[in-house]
């Protein structure tokens, strides 16, 4: 039987997490004895079952064979050819993906109520990060968009004594404003003695930007209009600020 991509994404509907991980085929606790990630099941076409899944923080997509007994790693085609289209699925990794930096440590700039928020890796030393935080005031200052800077400490030698002195501030989102307008002159003072949990927060954020496997900053992530989480590297172009922060 001829399938179509409409009819592919139709019948690619998510299961409850209702299984556990306890209760996952043998093949799929395998995969995750490896180092996977099983996000959910769901049901795609030909009544077989997939999973979604991480690997190093990559998207996976996994196959169960109708025995139960083997999986496939890989992506189900259609008739043509061309990949399954599954946006729930799709959904199911950016929610994962987004939920990670939702739980870092992060310095709010705008509106807690803004109804889009867009997190940012941030150096203080960051020329780049400077010019993107004055690009994106239009933005923050009409209440439209909080930016979540998450604080690393990457560029210089003072930059994490500088991303701790905002993250100690007793208003950080006030210290981090006045940082970036004094930016050209160095901005905040560096703490000389950075605190033991402080210092726990700031590699964790630097870890979860190696797990998204970054290496600069700033890198900016937003969701599109479907929802979906994006990426921009750098100080985007004046054509790609409306796409990260919406309509002016």
């Amino acid at each position: 039987m001829k399938v179509m991509i409409a009819t592919l994404v139709s019948s690619c509907l998510i299961m409850s997490h209702a299984q556990a991980a306890a209760d996952w085929p043998a093949p799929i606790k395998a995969l995750e004895r490896k180092g996977m990630e099983v996000l959910d099941s769901f049901k795609a076409p030909g009544g077989v079952t997939g999973y979604a899944a991480l690997y190093q923080q990559q998207p996976v997509t996994v196959y169960l064979t109708a025995d139960g007994k083997q999986a496939i790693i890989g992506s189900m085609v259609d008739s043509k050819g061309e990949a399954l289209k599954q946006a729930p699925v799709d959904q199911l990794f950016s929610n994962k993906l987004w939920k990670q930096l939702e739980d870092s440590h992060w310095i709010s700039d705008g509106n807690k109520n803004a109804p889009r928020i867009v997190y940012m890796f941030t150096d203080p030393n960051c020329p780049y990060c400077n010019k993107l935080w004055n690009d994106a005031r239009p933005w923050v200052s009409s209440g439209k968009v909080q930016i979540r800077h998450i604080m690393v400490g990457i560029i210089k030698s003072d930059s994490m004594g500088k991303a701790a002195a905002l993250m100690t501030a007793k208003a950080p989102e006030a210290a981090l404003y006045q940082h970036e307008i004094q930016h050209a002159s160095g901005g905040v003072k560096p703490l000389a003695q950075i605190p033991k949990d402080v210092r726990s927060k700031l590699d964790a954020n630097y870890q979860l930007m190696q797990r998204f496997d970054l290496f600069a900053t700033p890198v900016t992530f937003y969701k599109d209009s479907e929802g979906k989480m994006q990426k921009a590297q750098g100080a985007p172009s004046a054509e790609m600020l409306p796409k990260i922060f919406g309509p002016r």
